[in-house]
């Protein structure tokens, strides 16, 4: 699955490409929540995100050639299980609540993105790359920003269905 690493450089661009990784399947996972999603806000805060994700993609491309390395994908088996269970709990609510489900999956996903950036921003700066910790840093901050946005939506649908039961 992953490569055998020998130098703190080696695992961190490992972790980079399985960064990149999850960028792309996230992209995925965007789509197919807007297109399950009923309200035409969450289609929209889907879309602005994968506009955001989009950057996000170009922003670890641009540290892969800070750090003097191409852009190389490597595996996110967590993302790759993040996305499993969110299909799998969408077909086993097809109805009034799907929204409820579809923004569990986003705040999951949105909390295991925090987390990447957050570890990648700690090794970049002990290694004294502040260039790939600032690109890292405006993708932690974007992560953050739709966590809170999903929140808030999520908070909505929740009394929404509650009240509708």
């Amino acid at each position: 699955m992953f490569n055998k690493v020998d130098t703190p450089m080696e695992l961190f661009t490992q972790k980079l490409g399985a960064a990149l990784t999850m960028e792309h399947t996230v992209l995925k996972m965007l789509a197919e929540l807007e297109e399950e999603a009923r309200h035409e806000d969450l289609k929209r805060l889907f879309r602005h995100h994968a506009e955001e994700t989009n950057e996000q993609i170009g922003n670890l491309a641009q540290a892969f050639a800070a750090l003097g390395h191409e852009p190389d994908k490597k595996p996110c088996p967590a993302i790759k299980g993040l996305r499993v269970e969110s299909k799998a709990n969408i077909e086993l609510t097809k109805g009034d609540f799907v929204e409820d489900v579809i923004l569990a999956a986003a705040a999951e996903t949105e909390h295991h993105e925090i987390a990447v950036y957050e570890e990648l921003i700690t090794y970049a700066e002990a290694m004294g790359r502040q260039d790939v910790a600032a690109l890292l840093r405006e993708n932690l901050e974007q992560e953050q920003h739709t966590l809170q946005e999903v929140r808030r939506a999520a908070e909505r649908v929740a009394e929404e269905t509650l009240q509708a039961a």
